[in-house]
C-alpha cells in the first residue's frame, strides 16, 4: 500500500456557500485513474474527482495503481490493479477490506463508494456512504442493494435505471458525464460504422456486423475481448461473421478511441440488456458522431431520436437507423452533450447528496436505540 500527496491542500473558495467537504473516493481495484484505455466507471471517477477538488473540496482518492487526478491525496490497494482479473470475486474483496482500514485513517466528512463490494463495509459506520449503482439493479444486484437499506445513499445513474427498481431507497439520480472538450470534434465523416465495447452478448456486436453489412456499409469493432464468456461468445457469434468490411481493432486506447469516434459515419448500440447508462453514446456524440441504438435501458434520455441519433424498437430497424442517421446534423450532437452531460453538472448533483448525506448522519454520541426509527 503506497501513498502520494498525503497533505491536503486548504481551498479557500466554497461553491454556493457550502462549507468544504472532505470526501472520501473510492475507486474499483482494477484500472488506472484514469484509465489509459478500458474503464469506464474510472473515467467518471476521474472527472468527478477534478471537478469536486475544483469546486472547493478535499478529495482522498482510493483506487488501484496509478491517478492523475487533482485529488490531494491518492492512497493505493494494489500498486498493479489486477485487471486480468475483473470478473472475479477476490480482488473486489481484498480490496473492500483494506479500504475499510484505510477509511479508519480519515477524517473524512463522507465516503463516495464506486464498489460492489465496498458497501457491505458501511454497515455500523458513522461517516456517511454514498454509493452509485453502476450496473444492474435488478435480480441479485437488486437484493444487495436491498439488504444495505439506509447504511447508505444509493444514488442511480439514470431515471430508467431507478424505474428498473423502484423500491430500492434511491437517494438520488445523477447522470453520468465527461469532458466534452477532451472529445474532439470533427463534421466530416468517413465511411465507416464503429461499434466501441465489451465483446459480450449484452453489447452485441455480431447484431451491429448484420446492421451495418445490410446497410452497406463497413464497420470497425473496437472492445475488450478477455474475459472467458466475452472470448466464447466472440468464437461463437463474431468470428463467423468477419469478411471484407469487418474489421477488429481490439481494445481502443484514450487516443485511438477518439480517432475511430470522431471519424465514424455512426456509432452502433444494439444492447440487449436495459444498460444504466451508455458512456460511449455522449462520448461518441460529443464528437459528432451520431449513435443508432435500440431503445433500452438508459438509450431514450441519452439521444434526442431524430437529432442526435436513431433510436429503434426492433433489430430489423437498425439498417435503416444507420441510413437515417447520414442526415443528421454533427453540430447538434456536440451541442447536446455540452448542454446536458457535463462534468460541472454532474459534481453539482452529487454535492448535493453529498451534503444531504452529512446532515442525516447521526452524531458520534448516539447509541443504536438513539439511532434507530420511531415505531
Amino acid at each position: 500500500m503506497s501513498t502520494t500527496g498525503s497533505t491536503l491542500t486548504r481551498v479557500q473558495h466554497h461553491p454556493m456557500g457550502q462549507r468544504q467537504l472532505h470526501i472520501a473516493m473510492v475507486a474499483p481495484p482494477y484500472f488506472d485513474v484514469p484509465p489509459t484505455a478500458y474503464g469506464g466507471i474510472e473515467t467518471v471517477v476521474a472527472d468527478l474527482v477534478d471537478a469536486l477538488v475544483a469546486r472547493g473540496h478535499k478529495v482522498t482518492l482510493i483506487g488501484a495503481g496509478r491517478h492523475a487526478t487533482r485529488a490531494q491525496r491518492f492512497i493505493t490497494t494494489y500498486d498493479t490493479g489486477p485487471a486480468d482479473r475483473l470478473g472475479e470475486p477476490m480482488p473486489e474483496i481484498v480490496h473492500a477490506a483494506k479500504v475499510a482500514s484505510i477509511l479508519d485513517t480519515l477524517d473524512a466528512d463522507v465516503i463516495h463508494d464506486h464498489t460492489m463490494a465496498g458497501p457491505l463495509m458501511a454497515r455500523g459506520r458513522l461517516t456517511p456512504t454514498v454509493v452509485t449503482a453502476h450496473g444492474p439493479v435488478t435480480g441479485d444486484p437488486g437484493e444487495f442493494y436491498g439488504a444495505l437499506g439506509d447504511t447508505i445513499q444509493l444514488v442511480a445513474i439514470s431515471d430508467a435505471q431507478r424505474a428498473n427498481a423502484p423500491d430500492l431507497p434511491w437517494a438520488a439520480r445523477v447522470h453520468n458525464a465527461i469532458r466534452a472538450q477532451t472529445f474532439p470534434f470533427r463534421a466530416e465523416k468517413e465511411n465507416y460504422a464503429l461499434f466501441l465495447g465489451r465483446f459480450h452478448p449484452e453489447k452485441a456486436p455480431h447484431l451491429a456486423i448484420d446492421a451495418a453489412r445490410a446497410a452497406g456499409l463497413p464497420i470497425i469493432l473496437a472492445g475488450k475481448c478477455s474475459e472467458p464468456i466475452e472470448r466464447a461468445y466472440f468464437a461463437r457469434e463474431v468470428e463467423p461473421r468477419i469478411g471484407k468490411d469487418v474489421t477488429i481493432f481490439g481494445i481502443a486506447d484514450a487516443t485511438a478511441k477518439r480517432r475511430l469516434l470522431s471519424r465514424a459515419a455512426c456509432m452502433l448500440f444494439p444492447i440487449q440488456w436495459d444498460e444504466p447508462f451508455g458512456l460511449v453514446v455522449i462520448e461518441a456524440m460529443a464528437c459528432g458522431t451520431p449513435v443508432v441504438a435500440l431503445r433500452r435501458g438508459a438509450v431514450p434520455e441519452l439521444i434526442v431520436d431524430g437529432q442526435t441519433g436513431i433510436v429503434v424498437d426492433e433489430i430489423a430497424e437498425l439498417p435503416a437507423g444507420i441510413v437515417q442517421a447520414s442526415s443528421i446534423d454533427p453540430v447538434a450532437c456536440r451541442k447536446h452533450v455540452e448542454a446536458r452531460f457535463t462534468v460541472e453538472v454532474m459534481a453539482e448533483g452529487y454535492e448535493t447528496v453529498y451534503q444531504q448525506a452529512v446532515m442525516l448522519a447521526p452524531e458520534p454520541w448516539m447509541t443504536t436505540a438513539d439511532r434507530a426509527p420511531a415505531i
